[in-house]
């Protein structure tokens, strides 16, 4: 079935392309609030599924972009590994190449590394209906990789993702939750010195004045860094899961979410709106209408971004603006990729 589907895929974004006719590329659809609208004819990528490749002893697995996530997860737990950015699924139907195209981490990302540095390997059709691949299977094998990073985040508009590579990791022997009562600057002060120290930590989060870490590795290491570090051992139940696919109060759906992207020693800021800050204060979660010029100019300060993540005025642009050479560059990119301008035009800026 997989040759055949990527010939027929082929042929589909050549014929679109002649007639300049937008495809919206779909996996589960779980992340389609993410981002500006989806335009165009549905183009589905569930059929494309199943694993391809799995080397629990190299840590390497590929597979195609319409295999589930909870399917992915399910075979590496079996030979206790796991995807080690938690990517967030945010539904049921969630897909492996929807997960790439969005470059959405979940909160073990300020400590193991990003979506985007698990990428080992990409297969791609482009806009111009051409199937190209990207990196290779293996770890050491870094030829193309800086391309198929780019497939992670680009939100489909560079190519239709038809299979991934990863890097996996083992599962932690034994994890566990400690909480502090501290408010937000001490909190991140202090994630921050326990960041620059051998302490294996793995989530942090901070909601009203709660701080609460994730220790993750050998029982012995978790058990000295408690120690270590103080605080009261909890019972976390599912809050890191409720955390990651965004079911906790703090994101109920009644109010625009901004996803702020600063430094992790960045001061707190836009008070006035509750916030939620993960990734050792990397990102910061605000609730609220605010007004989007004020926050992004806020954000820019101190030297991030900030992005409309749910819900709002889309009006204002999903994305921080970017800088004149910096949107030359994406434009490029979108040029090389899909000179036609067929693939989820639109989706994360004006092209």
């Amino acid at each position: 079935m997989s040759e055949p589907f990527i010939a027929a895929l082929c042929e589909r974004i050549r014929d679109h392309a002649a007639r300049k006719a937008p495809l919206a590329v779909r996996g589960g659809g779980t992340k389609d609030f993410y981002g500006q609208g989806c335009v165009g004819e549905v183009l589905d990528m569930k059929p494309y599924a199943g694993i391809v490749a799995y080397e629990p002893k190299e840590l390497v697995v590929t597979v195609r972009a319409g295999t589930r996530l909870v399917e992915l997860e399910s075979a590496l737990a079996a030979e206790r590994q796991m995807l080690a950015f938690e990517p967030p699924h945010f539904g049921e139907g969630a897909t492996i190449g929807g997960a790439v195209a969005a470059g959405l981490s979940g909160p073990r990302r300020a400590y193991v590394g990003s979506l985007r540095d698990f990428v080992l390997g990409t297969r791609v059709v482009n806009g111009k209906g051409e199937d190209l691949a990207f990196g290779g299977r293996v770890i050491k094998n870094v030829a193309g990789y800086d391309v198929s990073r780019l497939m992670a985040g680009a939100l489909g508009t560079l190519g239709v993702i038809t299979e991934i590579s990863f890097k996996v990791l083992p599962r932690p022997a034994h994890e566990t939750t400690l909480f502090f009562e501290l408010d937000e600057a001490r909190a991140t002060e202090q994630v921050n010195r326990w960041a620059g120290q051998p302490l294996p930590l793995s989530a942090t989060a901070w909601e009203a004045g709660k701080l609460r870490a994730r220790l993750s590795g050998a029982a012995s290491a978790v058990a000295a860094a408690k120690v270590r570090m103080g605080g009261e051992e909890i019972d976390a139940g599912s809050y890191w899961g409720d955390l990651r696919e965004q079911r906790l109060g703090f994101f109920a759906p009644s109010h625009a979410l901004w996803r702020l992207s600063v430094p992790q020693t960045a001061e707190p800021m836009a008070a006035g709106h509750a916030q939620l800050v993960e990734w050792g204060g990397g990102v910061r979660w605000i609730s609220g209408d605010a007004d989007a010029a004020s926050l992004r100019a806020e954000a820019a300060r101190a030297g991030g971004h900030a992005t409309l993540f749910r819900g709002g005025d889309k009006s204002v642009g999903v994305f921080h603006p970017l800088e004149p050479a910096v949107m030359k560059i994406h434009r490029r990119l979108k040029d090389a990729f899909d000179p036609a301008g067929i693939l989820n035009p639109g989706r994360m800026y004006a092209f």
